[in-house]
């Protein structure tokens, strides 16, 4: 399932033309997740329509959503699919917190 699950993501992210897209692979670090997933919107509405693209291609192919946080955040949006953590991030709010140096063993 998470081949899969992560050919969708990266094939919705491309086609909205999300920017910056990474998927770190966080099965021996954690347990909470397989894999993070850390995008760009270039505006709200761009990381709105991100958001969206998303849930509707994971709903047409029978991919469970275990939670959506932050859905009207102009900064952060999260989708948690379990084996997957996606983040939506504006350019100033992924530079803030920096998610690819805390968990990306390779950076630190």
């Amino acid at each position: 399932m998470p081949k899969k699950s992560k050919k969708i993501i990266e094939n919705s992210l491309e086609e909205i033309k999300a920017q910056n897209t990474i998927f770190l692979d966080l099965s021996k670090l954690n347990s909470f997740t397989d894999f993070l997933v850390i995008t760009s919107g270039t505006s709200s509405r761009h990381m709105s329509a991100i958001k969206d693209k998303l849930l509707e291609d994971l709903k047409n192919n029978k991919i469970s959503i275990s939670g959506v946080e932050g859905q009207n955040s102009s900064e952060w949006i999260l989708l948690d699919l379990g084996d997957f953590v996606i983040n939506i991030m504006s350019k100033d709010s992924r530079a803030l917190y920096d998610l690819e140096s805390l968990w990306d063993p390779a950076l630190n």
